[in-house]
This record gives C-alpha cells, sequence and structure tokens, in this order.
C-alpha cells in the first residue's frame, strides 16, 4: 500500500516516538533490576556483617558461657535474626542442612535443588554471595563459614527469592508499557490530526493547480502564518500571478495585432484590387503604398513585441552606468531626430545600476515625439539629475502640451492624444514599460500650448550608487 505525505510523516513520528518510549522502558527496567539487585547485596551483606559480630563474641549472650560448638553458634544466631518478606535463613553443619527458621517466609528448606547446590559451597573459609536458578524461583544468597573450636565447620546461609523481588520491577514494567501504549494511541490520533492541519495548504495547492486553467487564472491560495508553508503559498500566488500576466500579455498583444494590423492590410488590398495594371503611375503609386504599409506593420509588430516582452525579467539587463556619459550620449543621438534647438539641461555625475540602452530607447522616444509636437526651430531640453533616493531623466518641449483629461490615457496602448499626429500610439507605453521595468515610473508636466516635461523617474534607493569623475 502506498502512504501519503501525511501517513509517512505520522509513520515517522510515530515509530521515533515508539523507539524512544521503547528504549526508555529498556533503561527504567534495567536500573530497577539492578537496583533490586543492590538492595538484596546490601541486606546480605548487613545481615552477613550481624553474625560474623554475633559469633566473634567469646560467650553466649543468654549463658554467659563461651560457645561449646559451631551447632550451638549457628542454633543461637538463627534465634536473633527475624526474616525479611522473600527472605530466608538455614544453617548447614558438616555440609549437611541442620537448622532452618520456624518463621519463615521462603521455604529454602524444601527446594532439594536448592539444598543440593548450597551444600557443598558451606566448607570453605571465606563468605560469598551468589545467585542460582531452581526449578522453583531465581535466589541471591550469601554463604557465611564458621567454626567454633576443634568442632566441625558449619556456615549460616541466607537467600532471597530473587523472582519474587524482581516482579515488583516487572509489575512497573508493565505498568510502563500500558501507558507507553496509550501515549502512542494518543500521539496517533493528535499526529493524524495536526498533519492534516500541517499539510492543508499542501492539499490547496494539490486541489488549487487541478482547477487553474488557461481562462481562468484567478484563483489564489490563502496565507496562513510565516513558516515555510506559508512561503510555499506565497511562492505558487506569485507564480499564478506571473502566469496570469504572461497570458494577458499574450491575449493582449494578439487583440492589438488584430486590431492594428487589420487596417493596413485593408488599405493594401483595396489599392491592389482598384489598381490598373497597365497603367505605370498607378502601379507606381500603388507599389509604394503597399511598401509604406508593410514598414508601418513591421515598426508596429517590434513594438508590441518589445511591449509583450517588457513583463519577462530579462527585458532588461542592468549593469554599472555612468549618467553624466548616459545623458550626452542620449542628446547627441537626438540631435538627428529633427531641426530643434537641443540643449543639455544637466547632467547628474553618478553611477547607477540600470539598462543603458533601455533607458536611451525611452528617451529617444521622448524627444521623438518632442519633434513630432513641437514647431521647427524651437527648443527641447535633455537633462538628468541624482536626488537622494532616484535617478531622473527629462525631455521638456515646447510644443502643444497635453491636456488635463488625456495625461493618464496617453500611456494606453494605441491612444493618440492629437489625432492624425502619426505613430501607432505604442511610443508613451513603451516608454512606461521601460520605467516600469526598473522599477520606476513617468512623470509628466504639462501646459495646453507651452509645452510638456516628461520626466523618467527610476529608483535607487538602497543602491549604493556613487560619484563618478
Amino acid at each position: 500500500m502506498r502512504l501519503d505525505v501525511r501517513g509517512r510523516i505520522l509513520l515517522l513520528t510515530v515509530s521515533l516516538a515508539a523507539f524512544a518510549l521503547l528504549a526508555a522502558g529498556l533503561a527504567l527496567w534495567a536500573v530497577q533490576h539492578e537496583r533490586v539487585d543492590d538492595t538484596l547485596d546490601a541486606s546480605l551483606e548487613r545481615t552477613a556483617g550481624e553474625f560474623a559480630a554475633f559469633a566473634a563474641s567469646a560467650v553466649d549472650p543468654a549463658t554467659g558461657e563461651p560457645w561449646a560448638t559451631t551447632e550451638q553458634l549457628l542454633y543461637s544466631s538463627l534465634g536473633n535474626e527475624l526474616p525479611a518478606e522473600n527472605e530466608a535463613i538455614v544453617a548447614f553443619v558438616a555440609g549437611e542442612l541442620r537448622y532452618r527458621q520456624a518463621n519463615e517466609t521462603l521455604q529454602l528448606g524444601d527446594d532439594a535443588e536448592f539444598v543440593a547446590h548450597v551444600a557443598p559451597l558451606t566448607t570453605g573459609e571465606r563468605a560469598f554471595i551468589s545467585s542460582t536458578t531452581t526449578g522453583r524461583t531465581n535466589y541471591r544468597f550469601a554463604v557465611v563459614p564458621v567454626q567454633v573450636a576443634d568442632s566441625p565447620a558449619g556456615a549460616l546461609v541466607l537467600a532471597f527469592d530473587r523472582g519474587a523481588e524482581q516482579a515488583a520491577v516487572l509489575e512497573l514494567v508493565r505498568g510502563y508499557a500500558l501507558i507507553a501504549a496509550l501515549a502512542l494511541l494518543l500521539l496517533t490520533l493528535l499526529g493524524w490530526v495536526l498533519a492534516g492541519r500541517l499539510l492543508r495548504p499542501v492539499r490547496e495547492l494539490r486541489e488549487l493547480s487541478t482547477r487553474i486553467t488557461e481562462s481562468d487564472l484567478s484563483l489564489r491560495l490563502p496565507v496562513r502564518g510565516t513558516d515555510d508553508l506559508a512561503e510555499l503559498a506565497r511562492s505558487f500566488n506569485g507564480m499564478v500571478d506571473r502566469l496570469d500576466k504572461a497570458f494577458a500579455a499574450q491575449r493582449q498583444l494578439l487583440d492589438d495585432a488584430g486590431h492594428e494590423l487589420r487596417t493596413p492590410v485593408t488599405v493594401v488590398r483595396g489599392h491592389l484590387e482598384l489598381m490598373d495594371p497597365a497603367n505605370p503611375a498607378d502601379t507606381t503609386a500603388t507599389r509604394e503604398l503597399a511598401l509604406a504599409e508593410l514598414d508601418r506593420m513591421h515598426r508596429l509588430t517590434e513594438d508590441l513585441v518589445l511591449l509583450a516582452r517588457a513583463e519577462q525579467p530579462d527585458f532588461i539587463r542592468r549593469r554599472a552606468v555612468d549618467v553624466h556619459d548616459l545623458t550626452t550620449e542620449i542628446l547627441e543621438h537626438a540631435r538627428h531626430l529633427g531641426p530643434r534647438e537641443w540643449r543639455l539641461g544637466a547632467a547628474a555625475h553618478g553611477v547607477v545600476d540600470a539598462d543603458p540602452q533601455r533607458l536611451t530607447q525611452a528617451c529617444l522616444q521622448l524627444a521623438a515625439n518632442a519633434v513630432r509636437f513641437s514647431e521647427e526651430g524651437s527648443t527641447v531640453e535633455i537633462g538628468s539629475v541624482l536626488t537622494g533616493d532616484a535617478l531622473r531623466l527629462w525631455v521638456r518641449d515646447e510644443g502643444v502640451g497635453v491636456a488635463p483629461e488625456d495625461r493618464e490615457r496617453i500611456f494606453t496602448r494605441f491612444t493618440r492624444a492629437v489625432p492624425g499626429a502619426g505613430g501607432a500610439g505604442l511610443g508613451l507605453p513603451i516608454v512606461a514599460a521601460i520605467a516600469r521595468a526598473h522599477g520606476g515610473t513617468v512623470e509628466l508636466d504639462s501646459r495646453v500650448g507651452a509645452g510638456s516635461t516628461f520626466t523618467i523617474v527610476i529608483p535607487t534607493e538602497g543602491e549604493p550608487w556613487r560619484t563618478s569623475s
């Protein structure tokens, strides 16, 4: 079965949690198991020490007489010891079980397997602690050898039912396992819900991507918070915005081309249909008209392609530009546009990050408009200035000016402020597109009958522009 992202996240989370809980449970069992053994050993050592101290006394405390035999010492010591729960004390003499306590809670003497295992160990001379397992249980025991005078040697054997003592640890581990299982179940339920909430933007992205079509790019993902998923939603919305603009530009290009190219095609077709092939003058005139219309169509298509490319990221190619050199070069190019009094208003000294070819193209378009809408011999001024946060390039003329109601309209495609003035109405939209590509705008200051000043404003705030020499 193939798991989705939600299932894989949940599986990974629960697996890691289960591993951590298992490791903690094993550590708990090991620590508690070791602690029980340490407690048993401490109790055995304490009881063995008490017996050693009792055996070292010279006389029997009950009679005041010296110990006569090993059996007497062992018998008396058993009466002085009260076994704890799961503990038993027995006495061996000459390798045989001789005494056992009447009130023992652990029937140690009845475990023949244990007695057979311990009996040979009671004939040694050194005390020790050890463990053994029989058919009944697991024991932790201590052997304390003793001998009085020339009587047979014996030993006191103290033992704990280690299995019974460790049972409490097993109960603790079982309780922990139950709690861990419930915790994993709760984690699974919460993880499923939280994973669904966290992955909701991804799910919405998947659903939205299937609903978006070329004809409907209006849908957007909701952006919630500031985390990585919110950033994913912003990036997706930005991508759709760019696609929407690209398709809109494409549709606009097709609409504009269809509208503007239809007229010259109709003109050429009409003249060709009416042309008299036998009349050389008519043929020549029609040929010149057709070529002129084809040139206009070529310029029109070039401008439309330029406007379509203006929305693409590689429309401008920024590099360090010397503003003074750029301004003077624009002026030199503009002098060839027409017989006007060309003047350099100002030339800023500084270096900015911009596309010099596009800025030159925009300024020359403004200069061409100034020539078209001004009288021969009038003044046209080109200049630049660097303010604290922007580069300003302007073209000022003494032409007819622009009426207030036309000042916004002339920046839309195929709009002409003066009907019949020529041109396709794409010059100022191209200038505005170049300014927008630089993150800037185009400002217009005009008075009807007195002239206009078009200013391209390119922001430089945050850019370390420097003064040029």
